[in-house]
């Protein structure tokens, strides 16, 4: 079993940057593919970054490309998103997510596991 706590959110203007992290604990973290949802006001869910436990390779929605930067510590049990350009089209729950290494998050697989979420508003 694998707990994810997500902090960090926050309310932000536009162009400004905030970086929420995911506390990992249970299961050996860094045995994890990892990534990052969101969900905005309304609408479902969508995949936001994820990054590869074997290679470190990293994967972005198109949306978040060139802004967004996932990164994980594995001696921390973290994983990070470091948001910068804010829109506020960016506003939405963000919540952590692992799965198994076969586990293609950025592909469309689902996750074994899931924070509780935290809010990010971006006011224009």
């Amino acid at each position: 079993q694998v707990q994810l706590v997500e902090s960090g959110g926050g309310l932000v203007q536009a162009g400004d940057s905030l970086r929420p992290s995911c506390a990992a604990s249970g299961r050996a973290f860094s045995i994890f593919n990892m990534g990052w949802f969101r969900q905005p006001p309304g609408k479902a869910r969508e995949f936001v970054a994820a990054i590869k436990w074997i290679s470190g390779s990293t994967y972005y929605a198109d949306s978040v490309k060139d802004r967004f930067t996932i990164s994980r510590n594995n001696a921390k049990n973290t994983l990070y998103l470091e948001m910068s350009s804010l829109k506020p089209e960016d506003a939405a729950v963000y919540y952590c997510a692992a799965g198994s290494i076969n586990k293609r998050l950025w592909a469309g697989d689902e996750a074994s596991y899931w924070g509780q979420g935290t809010q990010v508003t971006v006011s224009s």
